[in-house]
């Protein structure tokens, strides 16, 4: 009698679909047999690319003409910590009673890259293999993944794509790290007082720390200028407003050489010079435009989006929060949370309702339920099909992290960060449900001599998803009252063509500032969105959606970064600083290969492997420009010298 082997990426996974497969059988060393299954798992990665003196002891030496190092057939070995794993994988894909064998590794390229190195090392043949693809591990999903298992042949292409960029890091790695450590190393420990420096380079991380030290350069050769605003008081004692000066080409100070911009003088003195001009003049009131607008809630979660989300609010890290969330996963409290979308897909909003009645049973917290029983009472529709919460030509691999409706079982046992993670996933999760919030909004115009003053108020009349997520959003409805609300019931009362009183003219003093450090939430946003940095506008719109790194190593190459010290993170704030090692790396790099420090080539190749995935181009064709390009950079470094 054959037998089923499934092989996970992890231990408290494979539990998980014992128990939904019904393999109470024997729990043995490294896998779990039934009568009709076998399931085992990796523990992470168990085999790993070689190091170069494995081809050839010599290479352990850096030397230039060993360089490229570039093999024709690239060597692999087991990870020596987790080779007893291995081998009892390796024994159980060779049992001649196993006859499918069912890939359940995350459902990615990292997760498929897993697998197949572990299939490639053992020589699995003549079995059938199939490929479980799933969104989340509850019961009925780890069912519909067995049930609707593919061939493992139909994702190939994204095998190969992980392949690829393996070698790429692996290549560039080693090739650039070493050239320039060779040529620069000596120098920089001279430079920074160590006795020997490595330069490490990587394809994503140089270019995330070039981001970390041109927004540090920016903000230390930043010089905050002063400028001076003309604001007038205009109405009554007891409902005055405020209204703010700006120049029109009405306006005698049209094209002057005194503004610094549309609304500041240069000089303080100036600006008051301007004010006594108005002195005794008319205000007139010349337009007043009332309006109402409506706020939908923001997109779903993405990887990126909670990840930002996490370390404003709860100041952790990014690789904290994908731990939290891959636990919650794990707990079948949310779905997969490698992913860059924030939408649903068609399929999944159909059966939405699922997830939703999960909820009002299982979860216990009143300020949710309380959020649903208004759903419920006010008849808040839950069709999503024509709403921007469903695009399916948005979603790669996996839609957007939202709650499961199940797994309530785990929730009390949570610590409680997890637990207000696990939270704030519910509550965007229910505000796309909740209708737009809706705002009033009055502008007013007054001329004082062909000199225009705007003053608005604008005031949050419904809330709307604000009911869920006034305390989960940036736009906090409290933002704007009591101020807007205050301003918006004096204006209100205005008419276009009256004359109105004025109270008083005064400076007011602002200054430029600087731009923010990145923290490692804004970071991940920042990597997320690289594409949109490029200047070029064809080659921005031809590498759209592609970032710099992915969603499941993002938070790795910060972490990296930190971790040889050339990026420092401030454990309280999460803020980012360049260190001195890292400023000098980036100068050689600068000096040597800029383009390495630049969103554009990064994101160029994660498009490119993207493209691999998707069989729009060969893997050969990417590999023959991933070494002209490492070639061609290497001639250039030492010709140089």
């Amino acid at each position: 009698m054959t037998k089923n082997l499934l092989i996970t990426e992890k231990p408290s996974v494979a539990v998980e679909f014992a128990k939904v497969l019904k393999c109470g059988g024997n729990r043995k060393d490294g896998y779990i047999e039934s009568d009709t299954w076998i399931i085992t798992w990796c523990v992470g990665h168990l085999v790993t690319m070689s190091y170069p003196e494995k081809y050839d002891e010599n290479l352990k030496f850096w030397r230039l003409d060993t360089l490229p190092f570039m093999p024709k057939e690239y060597k692999y070995e087991v990870i020596p910590s987790v080779e007893k794993q291995f081998n009892i994988v390796k024994s159980l894909l060779q049992r001649e009673d196993v006859g499918c064998i069912y890939v359940a590794t995350d459902s990615g390229r990292e997760g498929e890259y897993i697998y197949r190195l572990v299939e490639n090392q053992v020589g699995v043949t003549g079995k059938q293999r199939k490929r479980v693809w799933i969104d989340s591990q509850t019961e009925e999903e780890i069912n519909r993944g067995i049930k609707e298992a593919k061939d493992l042949s139909e994702y190939d292409s994204l095998c190969d794509s992980a392949y690829l960029r393996a070698k790429e890091d692996y290549l560039i790695g080693i090739n650039f790290s070493r050239l320039l450590s060779i040529i620069y190393g000596r120098r920089m420990a001279k430079d920074i007082g160590e006795e020997k420096v490595s330069i490490s380079v990587g394809r994503v991380m140089t270019c995330v720390l070039g981001m970390v030290v041109q927004r540090e350069r920016e903000i230390r050769n930043f010089v905050k200028t002063p400028y001076y605003r003309v604001i007038g008081t205009f109405g009554e004692e007891k409902s005055s407003f405020n209204a703010e000066w700006k120049v029109t080409e009405k306006s005698r100070m049209w094209e002057s050489p005194k503004l610094y911009n549309e609304n500041g003088f240069k000089k303080e003195n100036e600006a008051k010079d301007f004010i006594l001009s108005l002195k005794d003049k008319k205000a007139i009131i010349t337009e007043v435009k009332k309006s109402k607008t409506k706020e939908n809630a923001p997109l779903l979660f993405n990887l990126a989006e909670i990840q930002n989300e996490s370390t404003r609010r709860f100041k952790i890290k990014p690789d904290q929060t994908l731990e939290i969330i891959q636990n919650l996963y794990e707990k079948k409290l949310v779905t997969y949370p490698r992913t860059d979308a924030r939408v649903l897909s068609t399929a999944v909003a159909k059966v939405i309702s699922k997830n939703l009645n999960g909820i009002a049973k299982g979860f216990k917290d009143e300020e949710i339920q309380g959020y649903i029983k208004k759903m419920v009472d006010e008849k808040y529709s839950t069709d999503l099909i024509k709403t921007k919460y469903v695009n399916d030509s948005k979603i790669t691999d996996h839609y957007a992290i939202i709650p499961t409706g199940q797994g309530f079982e785990n929730y009390d046992a949570l610590p409680d960060l997890q637990k207000q993670m696990y939270k704030l996933i519910v509550k965007r999760f229910l505000s796309i449900f909740y209708p737009p919030a809706e705002y009033s909004k009055i502008s007013v115009t007054i001329e004082v001599e062909n000199e225009q003053f705007s003053a608005s108020g604008r005031v949050c009349e419904k809330l709307g998803y604000l009911e869920v997520a006034k305390n989960d959003t940036k736009k906090e409805s409290s933002d704007e009252q009591p101020d807007e609300q205050n301003n918006l019931e004096v204006l209100r009362n205005l008419k276009k063509g009256e004359e109105i009183g004025v109270l008083n003219y005064e400076t007011k003093t602002s200054e430029t500032s600087p731009p923010s450090r990145y923290n490692s939430g804004s970071m991940i946003l920042a990597m997320e969105n690289a594409g949109k940095l490029i200047e070029e506008e064809e080659l921005r719109e031809q590498i759209k959606g592609a970032g710099i790194g992915t969603s499941a190593t993002r938070a790795e190459i910060m972490k990296k970064l930190e971790r040889i010290g050339y990026i420092a993170i401030n454990t309280k704030t999460q803020i980012i600083t360049p260190t001195e090692k890292g400023e000098k790396i980036y100068d050689v790099v600068f000096m040597s290969m800029p383009d390495m420090l630049n969103p554009k080539l990064t994101a160029s190749w994660e498009k490119g492997l993207e493209m691999v995935s998707s069989k729009q181009i060969e893997p050969n064709e990417f590999m023959t420009k991933l070494e002209a390009y490492i070639n061609s950079k290497i001639d250039k470094l030492v010709v140089r010298r």
